[in-house]
């Protein structure tokens, strides 16, 4: 009954852009909105996120078994989205950019300690493109991550798979066709790479 009081009572959050604070959402403010508002927060504005596809989460779905079994007994967890993310954390919670990525990889523990997100920059992104997601996948979060440090990105689309790896604080691209042969290394984890063969094959069908 206490917590379900406590729930109650978080202010809920307005998503006109006319009502949203002239210095934006915080992290803290993001906290308190509770898991039922599911949104990102990108430089203190908030973006709601709609349903997953089928295919949107078969795909990370699988990305992230392969990540799993390639990161057995080794310090790198792998993590699927909903998980919070502050790429630029702030002890006091006023950081204001907080995504969820639909696969990520952290390697340094100390980033967890709080039990509920990555404060800081996972060491590897992957985002698998929905309708709505084109230029935030591409655009927006391709430079906040670049900004924040994450060393290693990829974003895969309907034909192709982007890969995007940290140099001297750039990112270096890389495109590779999408297709059942495909396998591609994840540079920044030696000995581990992604096969696309069983993902595609059941992606097409589901599409049929």
């Amino acid at each position: 009954m206490a917590e379900a009081m406590k729930l109650q009572k978080r202010k809920a959050p307005s998503f006109h852009r006319k009502d949203i604070p002239a210095k934006g959402y915080t992290y803290k403010d993001y906290y308190s909105w509770g898991e039922d508002v599911r949104c990102e927060l990108i430089d203190g504005i908030p973006y709601m996120l709609a349903a997953p596809t089928e295919r949107h989460q078969w795909i990370a779905g699988r990305i992230f078994t392969q990540l799993t079994v390639c990161l057995d007994g080794k310090p790198c967890r792998a993590y699927i989205a909903p998980f919070d993310v502050r790429l630029f954390h702030e002890e006091d919670g006023s950081d204001k950019t907080v995504v969820q990525p639909d696969v990520l990889v952290v390697c340094d523990r100390k980033k967890l300690s709080d039990g509920r997100s990555c404060r800081g920059a996972p060491d590897f992104v992957v985002e698998v493109v929905s309708d709505g997601s084109v230029k935030q996948d591409f655009v927006t979060k391709k430079a906040k991550y670049e900004k924040a440090g994450v060393r290693e990105y990829w974003v895969i689309d309907d034909e192709e798979v982007y890969k995007y790896v940290l140099s001297d604080g750039k990112y270096l691209e890389n495109v590779y066709a999408l297709n059942e042969e495909l396998r591609v290394e994840v540079d920044i984890l030696p000995g581990c790479s992604i096969s696309f063969k069983e993902i595609i094959a059941q992606a097409l069908q589901s599409e049929e």
